[in-house]
């Protein structure tokens, strides 16, 4: 099995909706709680107050237009970036909810699942529109994605856009 630069440039064209819905509630977010505050029965917060409606609404925004350009310069569904965006921030939604469960703090780490938590939304929510070519579509998204994510993150803390890691 071989990995062209093709397949790598699907992969991020595939994926590239995701990658700006996850990251765009760092710029836009703020506002209201998702969880309004809420705990859960164990007395916990349900996601916590990173979470917000402005930011969830403005990442699934922002992907949608994403998959908007690439409809008209690429051909690709409309629907497909609409059901990455919303599939990467319920993902992080998730991955919030299992990271209160652990006692971890708001804009505190957990490597790994911080950076691919709403690739697998993702992925998940595309499943019924049109999902990933092949299994090395996947892969490849898998693989790029930590490093991007961190080096994003990096670079978004350097420019003072974000403060702690978001979860």
């Amino acid at each position: 099995m071989s990995i062209t630069i093709v397949d790598v440039g699907y992969a991020l064209l595939f994926i590239f909706p995701a990658y700006c819905a996850n990251a765009a509630p760092v710029i836009f977010g703020g506002g209201l709680p998702m969880d309004f505050g809420k705990v859960f029965w164990d007395g916990k917060p349900l996601f916590g107050k990173n979470k917000t409606f402005r930011g969830f609404l403005a990442g699934l925004a922002v992907g949608t237009f994403v998959g908007f350009v690439q409809n008209a310069l690429f051909e690709y569904s409309v629907l497909l970036g609409f059901m990455v965006s919303l599939g990467a921030l319920v993902g992080d939604l998730s991955e919030s909810f299992i990271k209160r469960r652990l006692d971890i703090p708001p804009g505190s780490p957990l490597p790994i699942a911080d950076q691919l938590d709403f690739v697998a939304g993702a992925l998940l929510f595309s499943l019924p529109v049109s999902p990933p070519d092949s299994l090395i579509t996947v892969l490849v998204i898998i693989v790029i994605t930590p490093p991007i994510h961190i080096l994003t993150n990096f670079l978004a803390s350097r420019l003072g856009v974000k403060r702690k890691r978001s979860n």
